[in-house]
């Protein structure tokens, strides 16, 4: 979205570099405390909407401490995992914007857990599980056909572990709301797996806090994804290249005719063979060499040169793609046309 990347041109160098690093040196502390005294972040540390809104504003961050695993086991390897998986999308997206999705999920855990407390007068502690999934989402979401080893033995793609936790998130909040009207074994069935609580009052708190908190990921995904509109040049481009391809899968057309379709200019062949004589600028900064359109024909024009040309030569966006190349000149001055 273009507001977004004004925001992030604004706002960029505030950005925590290498936030996930700090994350996972946090949940690192918050494992020690739970292993050593595991009472302590439940009474000072742990996301509690009633002492947040007594003016305990701290817990809106040190809610974080808790690790997402609590096992000696396992921790390292979890550790490993989400520091891997915040490294990746900090990459792909950039510091800035990687810092607003992992803090917006904050934000929503806090006010996913103020809002329970004041609709249903329930003070629920979350977790960091929730944020935590949204990580994986999003990097499920740009590294889809990356393999993990599932159990430390079977190779599967992360896209089918986000299919299969995307469905249990969606079993748990669309089952969460219309709990009354599912049948009584089907319900005590997903509450015995942990999908859903064993009361109506519970369902609709746990459907609450997973619908609230994990908005960063369906919202940002919707307006951060990359537009799938094609500007002139791009269509251009894949004009140029279908007519082409027709052209080479069909025998029986000459070579003229093969080599106009590729090109997609209305012109001869013997004009498109005919040396380019560079003209004056004059006042121009840019000028099509094949169009002879300039900045003051159309401010929007957006001109390019080709490396496969003359250094001279440059192309509007119309006919960046779709000319026809013009080497450079050889020693004794005569000018070849790549074919």
């Amino acid at each position: 979205m273009k507001w977004f990347d004004k925001l992030e041109r604004k706002y960029g160098r505030y950005a925590i570099q290498n936030l996930m690093k700090y994350i996972i040196i946090v949940y690192a502390v918050g494992f020690v405390i739970q292993i050593f005294y595991p009472a302590v972040y439940e009474v000072y540390f742990a996301l509690d909407a009633q002492a947040i809104l007594h003016g305990q504003i701290w817990r809106i961050f040190t809610f974080i401490l808790q690790p997402p695993s609590t096992s000696i086991l396992f921790i390292v390897f979890v550790l490993y995992f989400y520091y891997m998986i915040g490294t990746v999308l900090e990459r792909s997206w950039g510091a800035f914007k990687f810092n607003v999705y992992f803090f917006s999920g904050v934000i929503l855990h806090v006010i996913a857990a103020i809002l329970i407390y004041l609709i249903f007068g329930y003070n629920y502690h979350m977790n960091t599980y929730y944020i935590n999934l949204a990580l994986f989402m999003a990097f499920a979401y740009e590294q889809p056909d990356m393999e993990v080893l599932l159990f430390f033995v079977l190779p599967i793609k992360i896209k089918w572990l986000a299919w299969f936790d995307g469905a249990l998130f969606a079993i748990t909040i669309i089952g969460g709301y219309a709990v009354t009207f599912l049948p009584y074994n089907i319900w005590y069935g997903l509450a015995s797996v942990g999908l859903l609580a064993t009361s109506v009052y519970a369902c609709y708190v746990l459907a609450t806090a997973a619908l609230v908190s994990t908005l960063n990921f369906i919202v940002f995904m919707l307006i951060t994804r990359k537009s799938k509109t094609k500007n002139q040049t791009q269509r251009n481009f894949n004009k140029a290249m279908k007519t082409a391809k027709k052209a080479q899968q069909n025998p029986n057309r000459n070579f003229n005719e093969r080599f106009y379709n590729a090109n997609s200019e209305k012109t001869t062949w013997e004009n498109a063979n005919r040396p380019y004589q560079p003209k004056p600028m004059g006042a121009t900064k840019h000028k099509c060499a094949v169009c002879g359109r300039t900045e003051k024909d159309d401010e929007n024009l957006i001109f390019r040169y080709c490396s496969k040309c003359q250094p001279s030569l440059e192309y509007c966006q119309e006919h960046l793609y779709t000319h026809i190349h013009v080497s450079k000149p050889k020693p004794d001055n005569v000018i070849n046309i790549n074919k």
